[in-house]
């Protein structure tokens, strides 16, 4: 393995496998090594060789099956040995999923890479459940905004300033921050009437479940 092999960060799409890209279908058919994160459907790592090896990297809140320095070294070190390694992500790599750091790892030990796009859950699962995120005459901007509350160096989401000068936020990882959103939203200006929208196992074929109501409260729909 006469070379340095190349490292391939790419995206599979929101849930539904069949959301894929033929980009990174191919990849995941050619790659010696894959590590995987939690939000993969696992139906995609079948079409992996047999002889492919395959590491979990998966992460929930509050526990982690591997830390991100860890998936750094192990991309660095199999792609150093001259193996095709796919970092495989949920979603778009981009949208919150760390990809800047992996390539930036990758960029500094002068190992090649490649970013494949993938369709976000932030645009699929309203989609699938019939809400536009842009809407002529009622929304023209669009903001993907982590609902994680940030500490140390982290920059927190800007609350106010989101609340007044965007018509449709698309929050990530909210759920535990809920009420600290809704208030904060509502203390500067959203109005309580505002449509909201809360979507789980987005566009996952019979379990896509959403919430419908406004800003100062919601219902459910559907059974």
């Amino acid at each position: 393995m006469g070379g340095k092999g190349t490292v391939f960060l790419a995206g599979t799409g929101p849930g539904d496998p069949k959301l894929i890209t033929i980009r990174t279908l191919e990849i995941i058919q050619q790659a010696d090594v894959i590590l995987y994160d939690r939000l993969v459907n696992r139906e995609l790592l079948r079409h992996a060789r047999a002889d492919a090896r395959l590491i979990d990297c998966g992460k929930r809140s509050g526990r982690h099956t591997r830390s991100q320095d860890e998936i750094n070294r192990i991309l660095v070190e199999e792609a150093e040995a001259g193996r095709m390694v796919l970092r495989l992500k949920g979603g778009d790599p981009g949208i919150f999923g760390r990809v800047g750091e992996e390539a930036a790892c990758c960029a500094e030990r002068g190992i090649p890479f490649e970013i494949v796009p993938g369709i976000t859950s932030g645009t699929a699962a309203p989609i699938y459940a019939g809400i536009p995120p842009t809407y002529r005459g009622v929304s023209s901007s669009v903001a993907f905004v982590t609902g994680h509350q940030h500490t140390g160096a982290d920059r927190a989401p800007d609350w106010a300033g989101l609340a007044g000068s965007v018509d449709t936020l698309v929050i990530y990882m909210g759920v535990g921050n809920l009420p600290h959103i809704q208030r904060t939203l509502l203390a500067n200006g959203r109005p309580a009437d505002t449509p909201v929208a809360l979507i789980r196992w987005g566009t996952l074929d019979g379990k896509q479940e959403t919430l419908t109501g406004t800003l100062g409260g919601y219902r459910r729909q559907g059974p």
